[in-house]
């Protein structure tokens, strides 16, 4: 293995979309950058996201002839976030996110688009072929260093008090890497750490965990020791969606990798294990967890037809059903009674549910549930299932920071050299989560925080400040 560098420029730590970006940002600026990641390959939660990203004004919109901006597209995050969102963070995405999609696409991402009401924005990549592509990216950039299987374990602050490196373990033992101007915390979340979800989302240490293996919440507690506010602690939601391959067995199977997949948003109902349907099923899939958990066994059964499935994109993400049917996530059946058997539901009443949503769209009266006009009625066999529950994925809170993406510390003073971007940062979700910005945000503020960590002023004495 060939030796760490020393000294650099910038450490970005955490190899997910917020840490590929942050390292090209930053080296395009001009700094010399060391990437390193936990886990034995990069990847994270970004490798396992749906693949959607969040961007209004872009030419994809304009060649399907949906008109949209910037400051629509605040609009709706703060509406999502019941205006808890923090409008300074809100304005750093806004005013960065048609920068940063020009700037994926121009390095060869292929974006793929369906303007349908409840995706416009959603602009949607493959996450591992996107990952994939930036890899390559930073590993043939002359500037950036790229080590996995390395953990950071603790910040070092200079005389000044800014952060000027970090100590990190590897296969040959304990390191200290100086980072002249700074380190960028892109760790993601701490889904996968019980001791911090009981602190802080005790309601979630039942739900099914996902997200990146190594998000345990690392780069969060080397924040915190230097005195991090948190923002959004309160808010965490699980994700609905989670697949229950082998239902209705729902003991752990180490064998099977769980996904989420999102039927509902192409015109899929929910019932609950006694058949009826319990909500609009288009509302954010955070608000479908917890009304999720509060049904029998916690449990929701997606149904549609063939109608539904063919909606379905094929870029191995939430909507790709068809890849989901060929890896057997899905039940179906001929009819809808075959159907219910399969999955332990009641026939006549899956049939009397079916029948009334179906009837609200023929006769064009208004939905019990508030559904908007994304129906259509399941009436086209065959008919699928999908047995599914609440995931912590992702947590979609954490440091506080700044317009340049600087982590604050609890009185709202700057932490000098350290910059934060994707899961790790709190203040644009709020009390909701707009579908397709936490991968949106991983980008957007990975490049905003690379370049600002690249081109961050310091004193001419090692690890100073300006005043």
């Amino acid at each position: 293995m060939t030796a760490l560098p020393g000294a650099v420029d910038v450490v970005v730590l955490g190899a997910g979309m917020a840490g590929h970006v942050a390292a090209l940002g930053a080296a395009e600026a001009g700094a010399s950058v060391l990437l390193l990641e936990k886990g034995p390959s990069y990847g994270g939660t970004s490798a396992l996201s749906g693949g959607g990203m969040v961007f209004a004004g872009t030419d994809l919109q304009a060649a399907a002839g949906v008109e949209d901006d910037a400051e629509a597209l605040r609009d709706e995050i703060w509406r999502v976030g019941r205006r808890r969102s923090d409008p300074e963070i809100v304005d750093v995405y806004v005013r960065h996110q048609l920068e940063t999609y020009e700037w994926l696409r121009d390095r060869g991402l292929e974006f793929f688009y369906d303007p349908a009401p409840h995706v416009r924005r959603v602009h949607a990549v493959t996450p591992g072929r996107a990952l994939d592509l930036l890899h390559g990216q930073v590993d043939t950039y002359p500037s950036i260093a790229y080590r996995s299987a390395t953990r950071a374990e603790r910040l070092v602050r200079a005389a000044s008090g800014a952060v000027a490196g970090v100590v990190v373990h590897d296969q040959s033992g304990r390191h200290t890497v100086e980072a002249a101007r700074g380190v960028v915390l892109t760790t993601g979340g701490f889904a996968r750490d019980d001791e911090l979800v009981t602190t802080f989302a005790p309601q979630w240490l039942g739900a099914a965990r996902m997200g990146g293996e190594h998000n345990t919440g690392d780069g969060l507690r080397m924040a915190m020791a230097l005195g991090a506010g948190l923002v959004d602690m309160a808010e965490i939601e699980a994700s609905f969606g989670a697949s229950i391959r082998h239902y209705p067995d729902l003991s752990p199977h180490p064998e099977t990798t769980e996904r989420l997949l999102f039927p509902n948003l192409a015109g899929a109902i929910m019932v609950n294990l006694e058949a009826r349907r319990f909500t609009d099923e288009s509302v954010s899939y955070k608000i479908l967890a917890s009304l999720c958990a509060a049904q029998t066994e916690g449990i929701a059964i997606q149904v549609f037809d063939q109608t539904v499935l063919d909606r379905g994109l094929t870029n191995e993400g939430p909507l790709d059903l068809a890849h989901a049917l060929a890896e057997g996530d899905l039940r179906h059946a001929g009819t809808l009674a075959a159907l219910a058997l399969d999955v332990g539901l009641d026939p006549e009443a899956l049939d009397a549910a079916v029948r009334t949503y179906n009837a609200s769209i023929t006769d064009g009266t208004v939905d019990e549930f508030g559904r908007g006009d994304d129906r259509t009625p399941l009436a086209r066999a065959p008919f699928y299932a999908y047995p599914s529950r609440p995931a912590l994925t992702t947590t979609y809170c954490g440091v506080a920071v700044d317009r340049t993406l600087t982590v604050l510390d609890v009185f709202g003073d700057p932490i000098h050299g350290l910059h934060a971007a994707g899961e790790i940062v709190g203040g644009l979700h709020g009390a909701g989560y707009y579908s397709g910005t936490a991968l949106g945000k991983a980008a957007v503020f990975g490049l905003a925080a690379g370049r600002a960590a690249a081109t961050r002023e310091v004193a001419p004495t090692a690890g100073g400040d300006p005043p």
